[in-house]
């Protein structure tokens, strides 16, 4: 009775995984076109930023601090205005927590339905073997209730095999670009958030130099 249950549900689960797996794939291709657009935004602006930081250590300009913390529009002078606020309320100490706390917020911003990716790249090969499954025990199942097995039925079980094997390319190929788009993704925010590291201590310098 509960493998006549089973047979049934695999009747149509290849199709049901099949669309599943495209529905995913939609996802995925909507959130790495989001995630290219606006890391490489990010990417660009951060490496302006870090150039000015580089110019500033380079020439001692600290001032140049105060330049880049009027630029809302990048993620370093959003930090510094934040920094700079609370150096003038409360003093340098706890700078560095205030730029390592607005640090932790950016990068769930900044990693934004990444871990979706992640997930998709892990499980959608074992969804797409699932429906090659279901697949396979649909063409046995017909296999098993044919009235003597013609040569037509046997070529058309085949074909219901090969079709069930669909699934696991399926699988594959939405799990590939959501593992390297993934990777790259991390790897850019990894980049971003490190010109941080030399932000923080320069705010920190400027702050005391300024006997804030």
């Amino acid at each position: 009775m509960l493998t006549e249950k089973i047979f049934a549900v695999a009747q149509n689960g290849a199709a049901t995984i099949l669309w599943l797996l495209i529905v995913l794939s939609i996802f995925s291709v909507a959130i790495i076109i989001e995630r290219y657009w606006t890391l490489r935004t990010l990417r660009r602006q951060s490496e302006q930023v870090k150039t000015r930081v580089l110019d500033a250590l380079g020439s001692a300009q600290y001032s140049e601090l105060e330049d880049i913390a009027k630029d809302k529009q990048t993620l370093e002078g959003q930090a510094l205005a934040h920094a700079f606020r609370f150096a003038k309320e409360n003093g340098s100490q706890g700078i560095e927590e205030v730029i390592n706390g607005f640090i932790l917020l950016q990068k769930t911003r900044l990693e934004k339905n990444l871990n979706f990716l992640a997930t998709l790249g892990a499980n959608a090969p074992f969804i797409g073997l699932l429906g090659t499954v279901l697949g396979i025990m649909k063409a046995f199942n017909d296999l098993g209730i044919s009235q003597g097995v013609s040569q037509t039925n046997a070529a058309s079980i085949m074909t219901g095999i090969g079709e069930a094997l669909v699934a696991t390319a399926v699988g594959l190929f939405v799990a590939i670009p959501a593992v390297i788009a993934y990777n790259s993704f991390q790897k850019q925010v990894k980049n971003i958030l490190q010109n941080f590291d030399g932000l923080r201590e320069l705010c920190v310098a400027y702050a005391k130099r300024k006997g804030a």
